[in-house]
């Protein structure tokens, strides 16, 4: 082979193996161009193949790498591009930033009672919900997980035709069809590009929550009344959204598995727009910047809501503090569901739980152990847990990992170690939430550090001899409560937000 035949079978090699480099260095990059310049989406679309095509050299490949369009409320896309691509695009004049995409995570039947906002007043007492006609037409988009529309917050009886503005559409898929959507959910989109093949099969390719996440927010944004709802007996009540008239829009881009890809947020963000929502609630962490597409909504008088997160109670763990946006915090309500814990020695403490069948844990009293942080296999084999309730107790862990990652690894391990029971200490017992990973496998208990000290100075005392018993839940009713993390609901097309 002479030396000429060698270079042109090495270049031919370079041309085959580069696209497949190319394709394997290549991510997801989402370029934001702000105000968009054509009033026709198509145009603004084609600008955006325009520009990559420029960056590629080939029409073809640049069709290949868009993965969203923004066209609606602004201008931007979201492609596959390498890093030398996309630091090509930066320089152009009218992109504003090309930044890679990032993954966001997502954030009672007395809520609404508790805020003063109570549904069924006295008509000689109109309250801010009679006033706002109950959120009558307001419609409000809900960027999540999803719906599941047989719910009872969601049924339409009653309801009149969808208002004359609305431009959304109902996208079909699995296990979601046409009659999914009515007079109460008048849209409901999916975004799955750019989404693994192995995340979409553990999830339903349509606007279905498998999560159930998205469900819980719209129902508590806009939910019809529903009686008699309780959790196994436990706050029993009435069930309804804070604006039980108002329409539902559903943009599904949280992906159980998949977290909240931000290109999909700002495609859901753009699409929102065109369709004509009066409100976005978005119940998904920030990742400590702002989502472009905000600005423009919120420029044609869009309401932008956000929750404030879950973390802390440290300072600077707010999110989505955005001064164009409005970020609630959630609270506690005045309500707890105590639960009685019966020491050996008599001692009577209490924690919070959702332990409402008895049938999980038969018998008295059981063996307790004290387990340490209850965050390895290791040390639940070493204390042998199997057929006792454990005690997991371990103050500075808990500075290193926060309760809402803690608990749920807790009930795992121990639940996979055998155990009968669960005394979870933190320095906050907000985690109800949590609790209902165990229910119907064992009871879950969360207490302060306080009377996991006093649980923990009983098991050392009796040396191995220690017994608990613990009772199923009440509910008792207060009337105060901490600011947590939350939300904001919207009740009236004029004045959108109830404080």
């Amino acid at each position: 082979m002479d030396s000429r035949t060698a270079f042109c079978g090495t270049l031919l090699l370079l041309v085959i193996l580069l696209p497949v480099s190319a394709n394997a260095s290549s991510k997801l990059y989402i370029v934001y161009m702000g105000e968009k310049r054509h009033d026709d989406p198509s145009m603004v679309t084609a600008s955006h193949r325009d520009m990559l095509t420029s960056v590629f050299g080939s029409k073809d490949e640049a069709l290949r790498s868009i993965v969203y369009s923004y066209k609606h409320g602004f201008s931007g896309f979201a492609a596959m591009l390498t890093e030398s691509q996309a630091e090509t695009i930066a320089k152009f004049p009218e992109v504003v930033t090309v930044k890679p995409n990032t993954y966001h995570e997502t954030h009672t039947t007395r809520s609404w009672d508790f805020l003063g906002l109570d549904h069924n007043q006295p008509g000689q007492q109109p309250g801010l919900l009679r006033k706002a006609k109950y959120g009558e037409d307001v419609i409000v988009g809900v960027i999540d997980t999803g719906i599941w529309p047989e719910s009872r917050s969601f049924d339409d009886n009653g309801y009149g035709p969808v208002p004359a503005r609305w431009k959304g559409k109902c996208q079909t898929g699995q296990d979601f069809n046409a009659t999914s959507c009515n007079k109460k959910i008048i849209g409901a989109r999916w975004y799955g590009r750019g989404i693994s093949d192995e995340v979409l099969n553990r999830n339903y390719k349509s606007p279905r929550d498998i999560e159930g996440h998205g469900t819980h927010i719209a129902s508590t944004i806009a939910g019809r009344e529903v009686q008699g709802v309780s959790y196994g007996g436990l706050g029993m009540g009435v069930a309804r959204g804070g604006a039980p008239r108002a329409r539902l829009s559903i943009y599904k881009v949280c992906w159980l598995g998949g977290s909240c890809p931000e290109a999909a947020v700002l495609a859901a963000i753009d699409d929102a727009m065109h369709d004509g929502v009066d409100v976005l609630s978005l119940s998904i962490a920030g990742a400590g910047h702002e989502f472009p597409g905000t600005l423009h909504a919120v420029q044609r008088g869009i309401s932008i809501v956000f929750a404030g997160g879950n973390d802390g109670p440290v300072p600077q763990t707010v999110a989505n503090a955005l001064p164009w946006v409005t970020t609630v915090a959630a609270s506690t309500i005045g309500r707890s569901f105590p639960t009685l814990i019966s020491l050996g020695n008599n001692e009577k403490l209490v924690g919070q739980s959702l332990h409402n069948n008895a049938s999980v844990i038969r018998g008295d009293f059981k063996d307790l152990v004290y387990a340490g942080s209850c965050d390895t296999e290791s040390s639940l084999a070493l204390s042998n847990v199997t057929g006792k309730i454990v005690l997991c107790y371990q103050p500075v862990a808990a500075r290193s990992m926060p309760p809402r990652q803690a608990l749920p690894i807790a009930i795992n391990l121990t639940t996979m170690a055998g155990a009968k029971g669960l005394i979870f200490a933190q320095y906050t017992t907000n985690l109800l939430d949590f609790l209902s990973l165990c229910r119907g496998v064992m009871p879950c208990v969360v207490v302060d550090f306080e009377i996991a000290q006093r649980i923990a100075s009983y098991w050392s005392w009796v040396k191995g001899n220690a017994v608990v018993k613990v009772s199923p839940a009440m509910t008792v009713v207060g009337k105060r409560g901490v600011v947590a993390e939350g939300r904001l609901i919207l009740v009236e097309r004029s004045k959108h937000v109830v404080p």
